[in-house]
């Protein structure tokens, strides 16, 4: 006789739900530890097969590890100096765009005012405070850049030695894995040790080819267009771009606004829309399905809901670690009994319709 005790569904419910926010909430309250934390692994995952090349050429492991370091540190920090280079000419003519873009949009509510009778001047009025606050935020908004840049700096030289660490204690991390788990367990961790560093390793490294493909075609249109800042807004649309479903809507406005500020006409504006359409179709139909990807297929609303979840916990660093991470959760959930339909939810593979049967049939 089965004397087990068994908790309602109510009550586990809510143990599950409790759970959770508060598993969110350490996530939230502990991001400055635990966000260089999953970068280094995410880099150290990533950067491990130089590392492996320099060992098999007979480079010491530590000397191996410090040369891919550096290899990875130079190619970051050239492209930061070009961003910041680009950046500086953008901030410092910022309130000029503004102003243009204001005539600009003064003259078409003027326009549009005498031809469809609407009252121009309650606009105008809501133009002029808007511009004054625009002006007024870029300052801050500044402020706030230069905060989260000196955030990230701090990042920089703590992510290095973690990444370090983590590469020179591989085989002490992997043993504990395996210790962990048990003997009995041993093939399948190492099936899922393998996929999570196969779907990392292929994800990023297939994002760094879609943003220089992406940032390169933004910035050609641009540039024959004659936009200005071409190069920096072809980077940022790229940028924003990795960003799954919704970077590709922030990346076509800010050139659209440099466009319709800095041109004696709306229809560059409109141009640049139609080729940034152009290219992204291109990118989610050619690029992204040979380059970007992998075993793991995550669906458009969970890819959704949690680019959105890590914007709320760790801001725009979260919205780039959302994918990866929900992949690897996909990974570990498709390999253990009860979490595989949560693993088939999460993924994009489409049963066939399911017809409900009515509860009442027609008599």
């Amino acid at each position: 006789m089965d004397t087990g005790f068994k908790l309602p569904l109510f009550v586990r419910t809510s143990i599950i739900f409790i759970g959770v926010l508060a598993f969110l909430a350490i996530l939230y309250i502990a991001q400055h530890i635990i966000v260089p934390v999953v970068f280094a692994i995410i880099f150290a995952i990533v950067l491990h097969p130089v590392v492996i090349f320099f060992i098999h050429k007979k480079v010491n492991r530590v000397v191996a590890i410090v040369i891919t370091l550096l290899l990875a540190f130079v190619v970051i920090a050239a492209f930061g100096v070009l961003i910041f280079s680009q950046s500086s000419r953008l901030s410092e003519s910022w309130p000029i765009l503004v102003t243009k873009f204001t005539l600009i949009l003064n003259r078409t509510i003027t326009w549009a005012s005498g031809y469809f009778d609407i009252n121009a001047q309650k606009i105008h009025e809501w133009i002029t405070n808007t511009t004054h606050e625009c002006i007024n935020i870029n300052s801050a908004t500044i402020g706030h850049t230069i905060s989260t840049i000196s955030g990230i700096v701090m990042m920089l030289f703590l992510v290095p030695v973690y990444i370090f660490m983590i590469l020179y204690y591989e085989p002490l991390l992997l043993d504990f894995i395996h210790r962990l788990f048990g003997k009995n367990n041993l093939s399948r961790v190492d099936e899922i040790v393998t996929q999570i560093k196969n779907v990392i390793q292929r994800y990023l490294i297939g994002l760094v080819f879609e943003f220089v493909i992406v940032a390169t075609l933004n910035s050609v249109v641009l540039i024959i267009f004659g936009i200005e800042y071409a190069v920096l807004l072809g980077i940022i649309g790229a940028i924003v771009n990795v960003i799954p479903y919704i970077g590709g809507f922030v990346a076509v406005a800010l050139p659209m606004i440099v466009a319709f500020a800095t041109k004696d006409t709306g229809w560059y504006a409109f141009y640049v829309m139609i080729f940034y359409i152009i290219i992204q179709f291109i990118d989610n139909h050619y690029i992204i399905p040979k380059i970007v990807a992998s075993k793991v297929k995550i669906n458009a609303l969970f890819a959704i809901i949690v680019v959105l979840v890590g914007n709320a916990l760790w801001g725009i660093t979260g919205m780039f670690l959302s994918l990866p991470l929900l992949a690897i959760v996909k990974i570990i959930f498709d390999h253990i009994e009860p979490l595989k339909p949560w693993g088939f939810l999460l993924g994009d593979t489409m049963p066939p319709l399911i017809k409900i049967k009515p509860f009442l049939k027609n008599k």
